[in-house]
């Protein structure tokens, strides 16, 4: 069970609030405030918050990060996830705020969004004393992966917590005729992870309508990162009745 998910619910809900920043640094006036967006889903019950602090800045700053670990500080039940690239600006932040659980993803530093996880094990002789670091510091470690079976092994061998299942491939299938080929290929990932004693979290273009499905058809899911469309849904609908209604596609996939 997910210690950071309400009581009898299997899956946490991050929200990844980059989305809030990007819009923010469109002018200099300092709104919308992502400390207020992050606040606000929080009390709406979102079980944590997660950014993606690039070394550009375009979207979280490093001042973000300082007053988000500064606001979870208060939610004791809240998780703070940082993700990024670890040989990058990622483990300033880590060995500045010891955040719950960080997740390592091999963005390079133009890149336009994370399209890709680790290829392992080609990445493992980098990626290995930064996870030890990370550990050390009490911070749970998390790899962004492809849906690979065969590579949840390698995961294991680097000794990894969880994986991020990189889930892109089944938001584009979703609703078409590749929809349970491409499904199931998470589906034997993730039982490959859960074999081994690894973690499984998830994101990538999660949104309201694809959410229940893979969560009923991939096992043990412990938490999801969402910000793209849960950021838009929040336009329309406000963000606590935004992350009401993906807890609610939560529930219902437990159910």
């Amino acid at each position: 069970m997910n210690p950071f998910a309400h009581a009898g619910a299997r899956c946490a809900l991050s929200v990844n609030v980059n989305k809030v920043a990007l819009l923010r640094n469109t002018r200099h006036l300092g709104i919308p405030s992502v400390l207020r967006a992050a606040e606000a889903c929080l009390l709406a019950g979102a079980q944590g918050i997660t950014v993606h602090p690039r070394p550009d800045a375009r979207h979280i700053r490093a001042s973000d990060v300082d007053e988000l670990a500064g606001l979870l500080k208060g939610w004791p039940q809240a998780e703070f996830n940082i993700e990024g690239n670890p040989t990058q600006n990622l483990m300033d932040f880590v060995r500045r705020h010891r955040p719950h659980q960080v997740t390592f993803v091999p963005d390079a530093e133009d890149q336009f969004t994370s399209d890709h996880g680790w290829t392992l094990p080609q990445d493992a002789e980098r990626l290995k004393p930064l996870i030890r670091e990370a550990q050390d510091l009490g911070v749970r470690v998390s790899l962004f992966m492809d849906p690979v079976p065969a590579a949840m092994a390698a995961v294991a061998e680097l000794g990894a917590d969880r994986i991020e299942l990189y889930t892109e491939s089944f938001a584009s299938a979703f609703g078409t005729e590749r929809q349970d080929a491409v499904l199931a290929g998470f589906t034997a990932t993730a039982t490959a992870a859960l074999a081994l004693g690894l973690g499984i979290n998830a994101g990538h273009d999660l949104n309201r309508d694809n959410l229940g499905l893979f969560l009923r058809h991939v096992p043990g899911v412990q938490e999801v990162s969402i910000g793209h469309a849960l950021i838009a849904d929040a336009l329309e609908l406000g963000y606590a009745e935004t992350v009401k209604a993906y807890l609610r596609a939560i529930a219902a996939a437990d159910a």
